[in-house]
């Protein structure tokens, strides 16, 4: 007899493995099933609905995200560093999710249209979560680095992480994550400087 864990977890991964490399909208639940080695009828059995398993797709990845990050946050060794964590972060945790292209949050929202304010939209719920998760956090992390601002400093930082999951798409720069982390680091600098010194930008300038 088939462990249903097991079942499910194969279920996921194909799905997961075809909404983010062919598209969502384009990978029907006969191909998610046949790609898992199983019926349409037990991929049902398990997740009711195409939207069910693409938010239990985006749980996951919800999940697995957020503890790449926290181990990055948790491994670095000054207030500064935890904030740039992110980018260590999202190295890690691309380097474990293997054969998907792209940020899966980033995909949804793109193939979706945005839900009326009032409506109630499952899946996008979720991409809310995965931003309000890393908005609130990197507030935490900014205020921790003495930020004069932390919600300003938060939505800097945001801006870049932002930038670094289109560029990863893109193809360029060649090395978005390193670039995003210098431009980072730049920003978190001038958190701790007194009124009248210059920046490290600036110096270098002169």
């Amino acid at each position: 007899m088939a462990n249903p864990q097991l079942t499910r977890t194969r279920i996921l991964d194909a799905a997961e493995r075809l909404f983010f490399q062919e598209g969502i909208t384009t990978t029907g639940v006969d191909r998610a099933a046949a790609a898992a080695g199983v019926s349409i009828v037990t991929l049902y059995k398990h997740f009711g609905s195409k939207d069910n398993l693409l938010r239990e797709i985006l749980a996951r990845r919800l999940q697995d995200w957020s503890a790449h990050w926290e181990a990055a946050v948790e491994a670095a060794g000054s207030p500064r560093e935890r904030v740039l964590a992110i980018f260590t972060g999202i190295e890690t945790f691309r380097a474990a999710a293997g054969e998907t292209q792209w940020c899966c949050f980033l995909a949804t929202a793109s193939e979706r249209p945005a839900p009326a304010p009032d409506a109630q939209d499952p899946v996008f719920e979720l991409i809310r979560q995965d931003t309000a998760m890393v908005t609130s956090r990197l507030r935490t992390l900014a205020a921790e680095a003495d930020c004069p601002d932390p919600e300003l400093g938060a939505d800097s930082i945001l801006l870049i992480y932002n930038g670094v999951l289109a560029s990863l798409l893109r193809g360029a720069p060649a090395k978005p994550l390193a670039s995003a982390r210098a431009a980072a680091g730049l920003i978190v600098d001038t958190w701790t400087e007194s009124p009248g010194s210059s920046s490290p930008a600036s110096s270098a300038a002169s």
